[in-house]
């Protein structure tokens, strides 16, 4: 007979990355700056490519989204996370515990398939320049960050609604600083199966589909760039897909970093320490690449401050 779904009985604890009470308020202090610098410096990307009528192309309007979704994206578990630091607590009640890992899953999902977009973007602007105006009209930009949305939407509600038919059997402690649906399955003491079929189904899926799409998106602009003659012209096409190369190298090697780490590791709370990277610290950086290493934005932001 299986147990019926009493989720709603039991507290959900959020252990954190660490149980040291000695910690508490240098993780407090951390995890503060670490969010005000990645909501400032992607909230200054959004008010520059919207400021500069320079800045209103496709490029720059994939990464207006890109930032909002960072932003959102460590907005879903860091101000709970300082909440419960302040108060010394570390319960979330079920519905938060659901509506972290709707959001979550959401913002991750979109920022994959955001990543993709822009390197498809830049695929079209090197490998047909000549048509990349026709190609990447307002309408195919709006259509493929409504596509992102949606796809992403669509997922994390499915992930959501599959993790709310688990049942669980005692309180739950999580090992982590928020509540992803990969902890509550291992916690649950009722049939996961369907629940790990979806989820491996979108790794594959929505991890590996995009990744792979960048991969050849990048394979035939390497082509096109070993084709120009001037090593000028070399280094002017590929200085454009610098920036977005390193927000996707940073982006899925710390994912994947998480993952081998919580394979080798058989302590969870160190996963969840390696989990900051790409949940916040990745966010964090991105401003900071898409930046430096551009003279579009650098240009409008000495003009903004001088």
């Amino acid at each position: 007979m299986e147990p019926e779904n009493d989720t709603q009985v039991y507290k959900i604890f959020l252990l954190g990355i660490s149980e040291d009470s000695s910690l508490q308020p240098f993780l407090f202090g951390l995890f503060l700056f670490m969010y005000l610098v990645t909501v400032l410096g992607n909230l200054v990307i959004i008010l520059v490519t919207i400021s500069d009528s320079h800045l209103h192309t496709p490029m720059y309007f994939f990464l207006s989204n890109l930032s909002f979704a960072d932003i959102s994206f460590t907005s879903t578990s860091i101000p709970k996370m300082l909440m419960n630091i302040q108060i010394q607590s570390k319960v979330i009640t079920f519905e938060g515990c659901i509506t972290q890992v709707y959001f979550f899953t959401l913002f991750g999902v979109l920022d994959s398939l955001l990543l993709t977009v822009m390197a498809y973007d830049r695929f079209v602007a090197i490998c047909h320049p000549l048509h990349y105006v026709v190609i990447m009209n307002l309408r195919l930009c709006g259509l493929l960050v409504l596509g992102s949305w949606v796809t992403a939407a669509l997922y994390s509600l499915l992930q959501s609604l599959m993790t709310l038919r688990l049942s669980f059997c005692t309180d739950l402690k999580i090992p982590h600083f928020l509540c992803e649906s990969n902890q509550l399955i291992l916690l649950a003491c009722s049939d996961t199966f369907a629940n790990a079929i979806v989820m491996y189904f979108a790794v594959v899926l929505l991890g590996g589909g995009p990744f792979v799409g960048i991969l050849y998106s990048y394979v035939k602009i390497v082509s096109s760039i070993h084709k120009i003659s001037s090593a000028q012209g070399r280094y002017k096409a590929f200085s454009t897909c610098t920036s977005h190369l390193s927000v996707v190298f940073l982006f899925y090697f710390t994912i994947l970093g998480v993952y081998f780490s919580s394979y080798v590791s058989e302590n969870s709370q160190s996963t969840a320490g390696a989990s900051v990277m790409y949940s916040v610290v990745t966010p964090m950086l991105n401003p900071f690449i898409y930046s430096l290493r551009n003279k579009d934005i650098m240009g409008v932001l000495r003009r903004l401050f001088s």
